[in-house]
C-alpha cells in the first residue's frame, strides 16, 4: 500500500443562518487522516470573473465504516494548510475495506 505521509483535516459542510433569512455554508472539522495524495492530469474552466484551475487527485486514507463521522463523503473536503481538496467520490481501495480511495479535485484560483 502507499505511504500515508500527509496529514489532512477532513471537513464537512454545514449550513448556518446568515442573519438575513437565508443560509450560508460553513465547514466543520470532523477528524484528521494520514493520507497519500496522487495527482493526475489537470483541467481548467472559466468562471464568471476568474479562471479556476483544477487538478484531479486520488487521496488514500485508512478505512472507516459506512455511517462513521470519520468516513469521508462526497462533497466533504480535505484541508492541508491553505490547500483544499473537494471530495467527489469515495470507494474501498481493497476488498477488506482497510483503505479508502477518494477521487478529489484541488481547485486553485488563477
Amino acid at each position: 500500500m502507499r505511504r500515508l505521509n500527509r496529514k489532512l483535516v477532513l471537513e464537512g459542510p454545514v449550513r448556518a443562518p446568515d442573519g438575513g433569512g437565508g443560509a450560508r455554508q460553513t465547514w466543520v472539522a470532523r477528524g484528521v487522516h494520514w493520507a497519500a495524495v496522487e495527482a493526475a492530469t489537470g483541467a481548467e474552466r472559466a468562471g464568471e470573473a476568474l479562471t479556476l484551475s483544477g487538478v484531479p487527485v486520488r487521496v488514500f486514507v485508512r478505512g472507516a465504516p459506512v455511517g462513521s463521522p470519520a468516513r469521508p463523503r462526497p462533497d466533504d473536503r480535505f484541508r492541508e494548510g491553505q490547500r483544499l481538496f473537494r471530495i467527489l467520490s469515495v470507494t474501498e481501495a481493497d476488498a477488506d475495506g482497510r483503505y479508502l480511495v477518494c477521487q478529489a479535485r484541488e481547485e486553485v484560483v488563477a
